[in-house]
């Protein structure tokens, strides 16, 4: 049995765009063409490979036939780009693009140098996914990124994983926030009292460091949730609350004494891992040494046990 490749990129392209509309102006085709050659793959193949949902994710059946999707479309852009094949309105090929999934901080802070390896060439686009360290994983066993950051040294199927670095975390507050709330001290009753601040309901560090500093204790303090980097960091420094902070995006105004370590002798280590496809592609190749180029500047070695 062969696949339609008109089916398959209107299943594809569904999932890229999370609807039928989208994906149809993509291809420059009626939503209903759409509708028609994905439920033709789906007649083809005997298994529902769509969720209708909002966005449209790709079922358990799909999720191969997605990547699938993905692998055709890399090699086909890495053939065309050696091939020097020009565009439908004569310009230069697009570029190879490349579905990644990276953590906010990391994305805020030491991945913005890959960046600028990236603004001199249009060799690769990439398409990124935002997504907490610990959770990045369930985009790749699905088949929607082909590379991504994660906290878990484990290799989903398929792919391989290599070591980064560690990313420190530190416990952070203001000096007006710390006079206020830690007077007497950091202890379990000060930080039940202190408003603490998480990226999301999915962020742990802040729990993590709780467990670590004062033991089982039950620390249930007033939360703030800020899901974005830069905002959560500035949040911390006007002292609204305190929260965990990458060490690399809190230097400044550490040294400036804007900040304040709440514990010093306290603080978390995430190791990080990168995480791609095992599949033989230049595009890869070379993201993967830009990724490991700006991690090996910016994060701490990994301690080997």
């Amino acid at each position: 049995m062969k696949i339609d490749n008109a089916q398959l990129a209107a299943f594809a392209e569904a999932i890229r765009e999370g609807s039928f509309d989208l994906a149809a102006r993509k291809l420059n085709v009626t939503p209903s063409a759409i509708s028609q050659r994905v439920k033709l793959l789906e007649e083809r193949i005997g298994q529902v490979l769509i969720q209708r949902s909002t966005p449209c994710q790709a079922t358990a059946a799909g999720r191969p036939l997605l990547r699938y999707a993905e692998e055709l479309a890399l090699l086909e852009a890495e053939a065309l780009t050696a091939l020097g094949v020009l565009d439908a309105e004569g310009g230069a090929a697009s570029g190879v693009r490349i579905p990644m999934v990276i953590n906010a901080d990391s994305l805020d802070s030491w991945f913005l140098d890959v960046f600028d390896d990236l603004a001199a060439s249009a060799a690769i686009t990439l398409d990124l996914r935002v997504e907490d360290q610990d959770h990045s994983l369930l985009l790749l066993r699905k088949g929607a990124v082909m590379a991504g950051v994660s906290a878990s040294p484990k290799a989903v199927q398929g792919c391989r994983v290599e070591p980064l670095g560690v990313m420190r975390y530190l416990a952070l507050a203001s000096p007006p926030y710390v006079e206020r709330y830690f007077a007497a001290g950091v202890d379990a009753e000060t930080l039940n009292a202190a408003p603490m601040l998480m990226f999301n309901k999915k962020d742990g560090l802040q729990q993590l460091f709780l467990a670590r500093l004062i033991g089982d204790a039950v620390i249930k303090p007033p939360t703030h949730y800020l899901p974005t980097t830069r905002s959560f960091a500035e949040a911390v420094r006007r002292g609204m609350t305190w929260g965990m902070i990458p060490e690399q995006l809190a230097e400044t105004q550490l040294k400036a004494g804007q900040l304040i370590e709440l514990a010093p002798q306290h603080c978390l280590d995430v190791p990080l891992f990168w995480h791609r496809w095992r599949i033989a592609s230049s595009a890869l190749d070379s993201l993967s040494q830009l990724v490991h180029g700006a991690a090996g500047k910016a994060l701490r070695a990994q301690t080997v046990v």
